[in-house]
C-alpha cells in the first residue's frame, strides 16, 4: 500500500504542475510570435517529456533497470499518440481536423521514421555496430531529432502570413510578461524533475510485488506516470481552444521521446541499451507505429464532422492500444 501511495503522490505531482506548463506555454508562444506548432514541438514538447528524461536516466545509472527506462519511453510514445482519441473526444461532435495546421503530419512522420529505426534495433541489435558502449543508433537518434526540429522550423517559416494574421488577434494575455511566463514554466518544470527522478524505483518495487515483468510495468505504469503532463497539458490546451499546441507537444514529445532514448544509452555503460532489453519491446514500437500512422491518415483526410462520439481514426487508435497492451501483458505473464 505504502508503494502505491508513493507512486501516487509522484503522479499528483507531475499532473499539478503539467496542468500549469499549457498556459504558460501559450502565453509564451504569443508572446514570442513563435506560434502553437513550433512551441509545442519544441518547448512544451521538451519540458512534459522530462519525467521520461530523469526517470529513464534514473533507471539505467542508479537503480540499473534497463527495461524501466525502455519499457517507460516506448509506452510513453504509444500513449502520447492514444491521448489524440482524448483529444478528439474533448471537441464534442465537431471534429479537431478541421482548423489543425498540416505541419503535424511532419512530426508525425519523423516519429514513425524514428521508432522503425528503434524496432529495427531491437530486432537485429546484437549485430550492429556500436561506438564503445552506445549503440550507433542513438547517435542516429540525436541527428534526426535535430533535423526534425529544424524541418518543423524551416515549414513553420514558410508560413509567416498565417502566424501574421495569428499574431494580428488581440493577446489574450496582456497582464503577464514573457519574462514572468518563462519563471512560473521554469518552477513547474523543476517539480516535474523531481517527482519523476522516484519513478523507476517505486517501478521496480511494483514489478516485484505484483510478479508482473518490468518491460510491462515501465511500459504501463512508468509510461502512463511520465506522460501524465502530456495528457493535462493537452486537455488544458483544447480547453483553451489551442489544440494545435496540444498536438505539438503530443507529436514533438514523442521525437524527444525517441532522442532521451540516446541518452539512456550514454547513461547505461554496460552496452547498447537496446540490445539489453527483451525482445517485448517491439510489440509497443509496432503499435506505436501503427497508432501514428492511423493519427497521420485522419490528419490528411480531415473529416470535418463526427458520426459518433469519435472519429473513426481515433477508434483505431484506441483499438490498437488496446491489443497492444493486452499482447504485452500476455507476453509478460
Amino acid at each position: 500500500m505504502l508503494i502505491w501511495l508513493q507512486f501516487i503522490a509522484c503522479t499528483a505531482a507531475i499532473v499539478y504542475s503539467g496542468s500549469r506548463l499549457s498556459r504558460y506555454g501559450d502565453i509564451i508562444a504569443e508572446k514570442t510570435g513563435m506560434g502553437r506548432l513550433w512551441v509545442g514541438a519544441l518547448l512544451v514538447a521538451m519540458v512534459t517529456s522530462l519525467p521520461e528524461l530523469i526517470s529513464g536516466v534514473s533507471a539505467v545509472t542508479a537503480f540499473d533497470l534497463p527495461e524501466i527506462a525502455v519499457g517507460g519511453v516506448i509506452g510513453s510514445c504509444m500513449f502520447n499518440i492514444l491521448v489524440i482519441a482524448l483529444v478528439d473526444a474533448l471537441t464534442g461532435r465537431k471534429s479537431m481536423h478541421g482548423d489543425l495546421n498540416e505541419g503535424h503530419v511532419l512530426s508525425a512522420g519523423f516519429g514513425i521514421l524514428m521508432l522503425g529505426l528503434i524496432t529495427l534495433n531491437l530486432c537485429v541489435g546484437a549485430v550492429l555496430p556500436s561506438l564503445g558502449w552506445v549503440g550507433i543508433s542513438s547517435v542516429l537518434f540525436i541527428l534526426l531529432y535535430l533535423l526534425a526540429m529544424r524541418v518543423i522550423f524551416l515549414y513553420n517559416k514558410k508560413k509567416i502570413a498565417e502566424h501574421i494574421r495569428e499574431l494580428a488577434r488581440e493577446y489574450r494575455y496582456k497582464r503577464y510578461s514573457l519574462k514572468r511566463a518563462v519563471l512560473l514554466y521554469a518552477l513547474n518544470a523543476a517539480v516535474i524533475v523531481a517527482a519523476a527522478a522516484y519513478l523507476p524505483e517505486l517501478g521496480a518495487r511494483i514489478a516485484e510485488t505484483t510478479g508482473l515483468t518490468q518491460t510491462f510495468v515501465g511500459s504501463f505504469f512508468i509510461a502512463l506516470a511520465t506522460s501524465l503532463p502530456e495528457v493535462v497539458v493537452t486537455v488544458a490546451a483544447v480547453r483553451m481552444g489551442a489544440v494545435d499546441l496540444a498536438l505539438g507537444d503530443l507529436f514533438g514529445s514523442n521525437l524527444f521521446n525517441v532522442a532521451i532514448l540516446a541518452i539512456d544509452d550514454f547513461a547505461y555503460t554496460k552496452g547498447p541499451i537496446l540490445a539489453a532489453v527483451s525482445g517485448h519491446h517491439v510489440v509497443i514500437a509496432a503499435a506505436a507505429i501503427a497508432m501514428t500512422a492511423t493519427a497521420i491518415i485522419g490528419l490528411t483526410y480531415r473529416q470535418i464532422k463526427k458520426s459518433a462520439f469519435l472519429a473513426w481514426d481515433s477508434i483505431g487508435i484506441l483499438a490498437i492500444y488496446i491489443v497492444g497492451q493486452v499482447i504485452l501483458f500476455t507476453l509478460g505473464r
